[in-house]
């Protein structure tokens, strides 16, 4: 099969405003002649049946409906609790000793893994299993045996929480979901609504736990670049800002098609192809961002980015995001002055094409 990368920021932005790209499967060759096996490593980015993976009027329907519950009050509202929750995870990592701390798994995962599973209902005793499902969809690892029990096992997870929704209603977006409905249309069937919770939950704890530990270990590594905030000249929402462009949660987006011939650059694509849009890429794209694109500079003159995507598939949690990244720096920052990473500790890259973080962010707390 042959996929092909976008990774400059006009071509991206061209693929996305194009007309004959989609989100559909069925507009990929391999796929509607049934190439495709249910245990291909990035399954769960094809099969999927919700807003990622919709086009046109179904996109609007389902976008719509899942707009309605998850609201910009919604957002505003969860901030109080965000710095609870912030709070929490720093105290314990505190009382864990004066030793080095795995900074993603003391804050950057608990923290947006609470958020979102409060957010849409998932009790605690599930989380661990769900965060283990989510890391398999990212990870490149993942065998194929893996990956067809990952869809199968997260379908089964979150088709249990809509039915216990169902029947208890409670005051979260699942809940919400249930009831959504756009003027003159039907509600989310089923499969939709299974669906809409794997995207919708994915999306809102494993980018984000990528998008804190990268903005930290970006700060670590850059002290002259937190010594712009800490004088003044910067702020903790510029320095999101500048990890989301600069090493961006999500790197490469699996799978936009060819629905006719198009050409994206001066270059004929024939009808029925894959593209994966290259997010990461593009944010360090010199014609784009200048000749020091490779930099990470908080003083830079910020000309947007592609982290969460553009047009219609913007994606809808990109408030929630922001304010759990800048609620997360400022409290660590500002507690642990004197934080630093731990000498001697690797600081590996996650293996994977789609996202980009790290396996473990060793630091001293100070």
């Amino acid at each position: 099969m042959v996929v092909r990368a976008l990774t400059r920021h006009d071509v991206v932005m061209e693929a996305l405003a194009h007309p004959d790209v989609r989100k559909e499967a069925r507009h990929w060759g391999p796929w509607a002649r049934g190439e495709i096996p249910m245990d291909w490593p990035l399954i769960s980015w094809v099969a999927p049946d919700n807003m990622l993976t919709a086009d046109g009027d179904r996109h609007r329907r389902l976008r719509t409906l899942v707009s309605q519950a998850f609201t910009p009050r919604r957002v505003e509202v969860l901030r109080p609790r965000i710095g609870e929750i912030t709070a929490e995870l720093l105290d314990a990592a505190e009382a864990a000793g004066p030793g080095p701390v795995d900074l993603k798994a003391a804050l950057s995962l608990p923290l947006p893994m609470t958020v979102i599973s409060e957010l849409f209902g998932v009790a605690p005793e599930h989380r661990d299993t769900l965060h283990r499902l989510m890391h398999r969809v990212f990870d490149a690892t993942t065998t194929p045996e893996q990956a067809a029990r990952t869809n199968a096992d997260m379908l089964t997870l979150l088709t249990d929480l809509a039915e216990e929704k169902a029947k208890a209603p409670g005051d979260d977006l699942t809940s919400a979901l249930l009831e959504a409905r756009a003027e003159g249309d039907e509600k989310l069937s089923q499969t939709e609504l299974v669906w809409t919770l794997i995207l919708m939950i994915g999306a809102g704890y494993e980018t984000t736990m990528n998008l804190v530990t990268n903005a930290v270990h970006a700060l670590l590594t850059h002290p002259d670049q937190l010594a712009l905030i800490r004088e003044g000249s910067a702020s903790w929402a510029d320095a999101i800002e500048e990890t989301l462009r600069w090493d961006a949660s999500i790197q490469y987006l699996p799978l936009r098609y060819t629905a006719e011939d198009v050409t994206l650059a001066g270059v004929r694509v024939p009808k029925g192809e894959a593209l994966l849009m290259g997010f990461g890429a593009a944010g360090r794209d010199p014609a784009r961002h200048g000749a020091d694109a490779h930099v990470f500079d908080l003083a830079r003159e910020q000309r947007g980015n592609l982290a969460f995507s553009h047009g219609p598939h913007f994606c809808l949690g990109a408030g929630l995001a922001r304010l759990e990244g800048v609620t997360a720096l400022e409290a660590l920052f500002t507690r642990f002055p004197e934080i630093r990473l731990a000498e001697g500790e690797d600081v590996p890259q996650s293996p994977s094409i789609v996202a980009s973080g790290r396996s473990r962010l060793p630091v001293v707390l100070g």
